[in-house]
This record gives C-alpha cells, structure tokens and sequence, in this order.
C-alpha cells in the first residue's frame, strides 16, 4: 500500500460535544454554497499595487466548446491552487470539489474517490499520461505537490470516458503549461509551521517569443510528532484504596510520522511560431517517510521502525502540429518507480527483528497519437490512441512461497494497455449539441467489448444563460496487477468491473460587468457497477480478491459561484459544493450472516460539502475554507459501533495575507491557521488528525532587467 503525501495542512472536524454547532454549520454553508462561490481573476505575477478587481462582463453562450458537449466538469482557477506551498492536490481537492477525500493523516496516503466509488475508480493523467499505480489501480493525491500543477479539473462520470477508460467514477486531470513571464524571473517561498514543519518552493523560469523553460523544487520536512487525545484507550484514576474511581483518555503523540519530500519538475517548452510545438517535462520524487502507528498499537514508542521510501521519475515529450482546423500530436512518456516498506520490531535489547521488506519497481512506457478535426462550424471530429506498457516486479522477501521446487517471493509481471477512441460532435443550432464516444480497450491480451457514450446539451434561456446537460455510458476496469498476482491471494480469474453511468443537470450564469457574477450547477447521477472487485479472508489465512458485489451509486451534485464587488478596490468571492451520494451494496448475500446487502459501502460519505470565501482589499486578502464530512462506516454492515463508524466532521482553515513591493524586489506574507476551531476528529480510523496548528509564509520575487526598469 502506497502511504507517501506531499505536506498537506491539516483538516478540521467538528467537536463531539457540539451537536448544535454542527448542524449550524452546516445549514450556513449549504445555503452559502447553493447560490455563491469563489470567483478567482486575479493573477499571481502581477504586483499587488497594480491588481485591478474586476468582474468580468457575462457574455449569452452561444457557440459553446465543441470538445465539452454534454461533459460535466470542474475546474479549477490558478489562485486556489497555488494558494500556498504546503498544499498538496489532496488538500485542493477537499475544499474546491464535491469529491470525497481519505486521508491517513498528514504525509500518508490520500485518496480521492467520486460518486460513491472506491479509489481505483478514479482515473488520474498528468499532461496526459496515466499515473495510477498498476499495482493497486490508484494515486496517492498527497504526493502530488498543488505548485506543480497548472491546469486541474474533474472529468465526473460519464465525462471520463472522453479521455480514458476504466474511469467508473471519473477523472482527475492534471498538466502543467508553457505561460511564464518574458526574461529571466525567480521565485522564492519559505514555510514554516508547527511541529518544526518547513517548506520550501523555488522556481526559475526564462520566456521569449520562442522557448519558454522553468526549473521548481519544492522540498517539505518535520517530525509531524503532533499532540492528539487518543480515544481508543483509557487509563485507570485510582483513590487511595487503589480502587478505580475514573478513567480518562490520554494525550499521546503522534509517533513514527516523520517525513522528508523532494519534488524537482524541469519544463523546456518551443514554439516554431509556424504551428508547431515541442514540450518536455521531467518530474522527480525522493520520499522518505515513517508511517505513523495505529491509536490501538499499545507497544512501546522505542521499540519498532515504521518506514516507506519512493523514488519516482515521470517524464513527458511531446509534438503538436496546429492548423486552423485541425491538429495532430504525439506523446511518449516514461514512469519509473522504486518503493521500500520496512516494519521492524525490537524483540530484545539491540536485536531487531523484520517483520516486512517489502520491495517494489514499476516501469512504465507511455505513447500516444491524437488528431482533431474541424469540418464544419456544426461538426467536430477527434481521434485518440495511447499505449502503457507496465513492467512489475514486487516482493515481501519475509513471505517466500514454495512452487514446485523453486522459491517464490512476489511476481514479475507485464501487461499492455492500449485504448482508443473516436468521437463526433454536432452542433445542428447554436442552441445544441450532441456527441458520441466510441471507445475500445485492451489489457494485456483481453478486449471489453465496445464502450459507447453519448453526450447531449442545449441552451433552455439566452436569459441567464441556462444550459441543460445529459450524458450516457459504458465502462469498464480492469483488476490491478495485486487484485490478480499479488503473493499470497492473487486471484488470475477475476472478472473486469463494468457497468453504466447516467448523468443529467442544468447550469446557468447571471452577472454584470464590475458589479457581480454568480453562476451555479445542480447534476444527478445513476450508475451500476456489476463485478465489484472486493478483498476477502479465506480459508487458507490470508485475503483474495472476489467479484462478489452489485453496487448502485445514485446522487447530486450541487455547484455555486458569487464574485461581488461592493466599492472600489474591493472583491468578495465565494465557492461552494455539496453532493449527496448513497452507494448501495445490491449484491447477494455471500452467506446468511452477511449484513452488507442493502448497506452503504464503507468509508463512502453520504453527504458532503465545501465552501471557500476570499475578501480581498488592495494588497491585502483574507481566505476561509470549510469543509464537511457525514458520517462514515467502516464495516459493510454499517454497524453503530465503537469501531465500526466515524462521525461526522467539520474542516476550517483561515488565513490573511499581504503583498509589499520594493524596487528590487515583491515580498509576500502569509499568516495561516489550520484546524482553527482545534476540532478533535478522524477522517480514517485509528488515525488521529492534528489540533490547532500555524503556518508563516514569506515569497520573495526579484525583479531583474525589464521587470525592474518597469517599476
């Protein structure tokens, strides 16, 4: 199991003992989200002195983007993302989508699931390469550093399979672009928060007419040694008497959660100026982490190491050739990977007993070719192919199995996967459009049968921008190389998870130019996943994975936007979301003491919901962000235990920041407070968060040669 994060600040949960509080809470933020959001125009390269808060004037949408007929989709803006250098895309995630976010605490996994589906059911792409891990079908959001991300949005539902496959939920879509200022620029951050926590971000980039290059490192280290109120245990108060007249939880720390991240993300960018473009982009991980210990692990804090090391290579070439109605592109990518768990145990005083090696590489060849077609105002035509060659090797060198007369300690293991797709948009009015997705897929020597999608919009009002949205699709997952080869419980027969999704919805823009702008959304969702591949204990003492279970995932999603500006200088804008998703278990009963069927799957929030709110003034911006979590089950049975639920819980961070200019050089300040309300919560059981906790950031952004003569 992958545990590595980027730093993430903390999240916050609302207190057991204020039931009223909480529900106030969140009746306020869901009638905030519902009509308003963050509406973000302001630009980071900008002196702060020269920032002009505007709203942009609402335009009636007439011709629409071909490419997103029928797609519901989330984007998000530049300021939400490069909000601060602690950030991962976990943390983004959390408080600018409707998504669900798991989190093991900070600097351990993360993962992000849609409409009721697990992990490996949301598909990831980073300037366009798949970068879910083969062997467990998923991607660990906290390794994944916000300030290096330019471009992110969701592809929810249906909406995925114009991209790829396999997406039952949908698909985070990641990429980094070419934009940076003429001339040479550097920038500078330095973070410092408690539990000596320290981040650090650089980045140098030099742009022209034709090469645009940038060089970022973003390095995060702390003892993460956090204080936590440890509710799986009680300690004994005894009277004189030595008789029990009390019992309390104790505070502990949190032991073993250390980390040590270095990211390293080298662009080169060429344009010809004649059509064509050349990319190049390299990313570089070095993780070093102790993997905190569960709340119920009572041994002695001296006694064990806890550790996973990662080092991981992505890189990405790319070409494209663009004409005034069509375009062509190709890709090839590489991955590699080399992952290290390490359990060991003091058994006697210095004699240190392994537990678990575990030991993983994962290569990766990436290639692919697209075109685009434009034949018509009315018809647009693409094309897609891609190619992943995954080469595995994995091993416990503590577990070695007998197979004949050869010892077997893991598996080595390839597989291709191909994917290709063709598609049609019509506009037959200006007021709709229709699309349909034709795609195949291939897993080593297995095809799906065909996946079709068919996407269909249409303007209801010109007044208010009303646009209605309609979509339908098969797909398809594959079981991960674990689910199939995995030692020991590898289960070769599985059948591929497949199912159909329906999605409907309405979006509407209002606003006047300077004045203010609200846009929003509201979407449902149906779909069935049949072949649901789920972990089992056997006869034999160990877990394999069995198509056992027919889920129905159903729900809607809600979507607002509010930027207003009240007087001169000033600009209030807020950003919402809600979505209520029930993921049913409608499976047969595995045997008659079996309670899942007709229960919600574990740790699948029903409800959900966001809020952020930014007040800005000149120099000067003041940020809240909210989020919110219903309760959780742990066990398919949805038992109302002690260890088989998680209540609810409320996340709030605030911060205020202010943007000096010198003549050589921008100067920011940023002051954060995270878990202000120092809420005691778990997002994973067993996993305690930390309480109230402060981060201090100063950017410092040099001014050389015309950006100086400028000022």
């Amino acid at each position: 199991m992958n545990f590595m994060s980027g730093l993430s600040p903390v999240h916050f949960v609302g207190n057991k003992k204020g039931g009223n509080m909480k529900r106030l809470y969140l009746f306020f933020a869901l009638a905030a989200c519902l009509p308003t959001t963050l509406f973000a125009q302001q630009t980071e390269s900008k002196k702060r002195s020269d920032w002009h808060l505007t709203i942009p004037e609402v335009t009636v949408i007439g011709h629409r983007p071909m490419k997103e007929i029928g797609v519901q989709k989330t984007k998000f803006d530049s300021l939400a993302l490069k909000e601060n250098i602690a950030l991962s895309m976990a943390d983004i995630l959390t408080f600018n989508s409707s998504v669900f976010v798991k989190s093991y605490g900070r600097a351990t996994l993360s993962t992000v699931a849609f409409r009721g589906t697990s992990p490996s059911h949301t598909q990831v792409t980073w300037n366009g390469m798949r970068i879910n891990n083969p062997m467990l079908g998923m991607t660990d959001f906290s390794t994944i550093p916000s300030y290096f991300i330019d471009n992110a949005s969701l592809l929810h539902g249906t909406s995925s399979v114009n991209e790829t496959g396999g997406g039952l939920g949908g698909l985070v879509k990641l990429g980094t672009t070419p934009t940076v200022a003429e001339g040479f620029n550097a920038q500078y951050v330095q973070g410092i928060g408690s539990f000596r926590t320290f981040d650090e971000f650089a980045r140098f980039t030099y742009g022209s007419e034709r090469w645009h290059i940038s060089t970022r490192a973003v390095y995060s280290s702390s003892p993460n040694d956090y204080k936590y109120t440890n509710h799986d245990k009680k300690i004994n108060i005894y009277d004189e008497d030595k008789n029990i007249i009390g019992q309390y939880h104790p505070v502990e720390r949190n032991r073993s959660g250390s980390f040590k991240d270095l990211h390293l993300l080298q662009e080169v960018y060429y344009d010809t100026r004649n059509g064509d473009k050349v990319g190049l982009n390299a990313w570089y991980i070095n993780s070093n982490r102790e993997l905190p210990m569960l709340t119920t692990d009572y041994g002695d804090a001296t006694d064990f190491e806890n550790r996973q090391r990662e080092q991981t290579f992505r890189g990405v070439v790319s070409w494209d050739h663009i004409k005034s109605n069509w375009k062509v592109g190709v890709k090839g990518g590489y991955i590699h990977t080399w992952m290290a768990y390490d359990y060991k145990r003091e058994v006697a005083p210095d004699n240190w007993a392994s537990m678990t090696r575990s030991r993983s590489k994962v290569n990766t060849f990436y290639g692919q070719a697209e075109g685009e077609y434009s034949l018509s105002k009315r018809w647009f035509f693409t094309a897609n192919v891609s190619l992943h060659q995954h080469l595995v090797r994995s091993e416990d060198k503590n577990i070695i199995l007998q197979d004949g007369n050869k010892a077997i300690v893991g598996y080595d293991k390839g597989r291709v996967e191909l994917s290709g797709s063709l598609s049609a948009k019509w506009q037959p009015i200006d007021r709709m459009g229709m699309s349909v997705v034709l795609r195949e897929e291939m897993y080593g020597d297995k095809w799906v049968p065909l996946i079709p999608a068919f996407f269909i919009d249409g303007i209801l009002s010109k007044k208010g921008n009303i646009v209605a949205k309609a979509s339908v699709s098969r797909n398809y997952r594959f079981p991960t190389l674990n689910d199939l080869y995995f030692l020991p419980g590898g289960n070769p027969d599985l059948r591929n998870e497949h199912g159909f999704s329906y999605d409907a919805g309405v979006s509407f823009e209002v606003g006047k130019k300077s004045i203010y702008k609200l846009s929003g959304s509201a979407n449902w969702f149906d779909s069935y996943i049949d072949d649901w591949i789920i972990w089992l204990p056997t006869t034999k003492g160990f877990f394999s994975p069995r198509n056992v279970k027919k889920v129905h995932a159903y729900g809607v999603e809600v979507k607002a936007n509010l930027a207003l500006q009240p007087a001169k200088d000033w600009l209030i804008d807020l950003n919402g979301s809600y979505s209520w998703t029930p993921s049913i278990n409608e499976g047969e009963k595995m045997s008659p003491a079996d309670q899942s069927v007709g229960k919600q799957l574990p740790y699948v929030p029903e409800h959900s919901a966001s809020l952020t709110g930014r007040l800005s003034w000149r120099s000067w911006a003041f940020l809240y962000k909210w989020a919110y979590y219903s309760e959780r089950f742990t066990m398919s049975s949805n038992d109302y235990t002690l260890t088989g639920h998680l209540p609810e819980y409320f996340m709030s961070n605030i911060s205020l920041e202010k943007g000096l200019s010198f003549k050589p050089l921008d100067l920011q300040l940023k002051f954060a407070v995270n878990n202000l309300f120092n809420e005691d919560y778990l997002s994973v059981l067993s996993r305690p968060m930390p309480g109230i906790n402060f981060e201090l950031f100063i950017g410092i952004t040099p001014k050389f040669g015309k950006n100086n003569k400028k000022q």
